[in-house]
């Protein structure tokens, strides 16, 4: 067994493929209208045949509760694996990409975390 599709809540699709794709740099997957909404996924340009990410609409009360409680306690909605995360941390501030943890050590690993103009808070971490 393998993990092939991740999704985070989104409030605005294109507002989405368009932060995590010009400014993240994953690559458009897949994008099938499904009603009202789309099927929209990125993956990493480095492995496109990987694990997606579903950039999920949340519409449903349910969901937008959840998005905004675990927003409101810190809480990330993800994580991403970055190779060397002060480099990263760097270029996505440049980009104007406001962090809520800047990178901070954890025995292992360093971690930050970023507010992605979508409603989540997303971790990144490098091992």
């Amino acid at each position: 067994m393998k993990i092939i599709l991740n999704g985070v809540f989104v409030e605005d699709q294109d507002k989405a493929l368009k932060f995590y794709t010009e400014t993240l740099g994953f690559v458009k997957k897949h994008d099938v209208p499904v009603g009202e909404f789309r099927w929209l996924t990125v993956v990493s340009p480095g492995d496109q045949e990987g694990t997606e990410l579903l950039l999920e609409p949340n519409e449903n009360p349910v969901a937008k509760t959840y998005q905004k409680g675990i927003f409101e306690q810190g809480i990330a909605a993800t994580c991403f694996g970055v190779d060397d995360i002060r480099a990263e941390h760097e270029r996505l501030s440049a980009l104007g990409v406001r962090f809520t943890l800047e990178p901070t050590e954890w025995e292992d690993i360093i971690m930050a975390i970023f507010d992605d103009t979508c409603g989540n808070l997303i971790q990144i971490m490098q091992r």
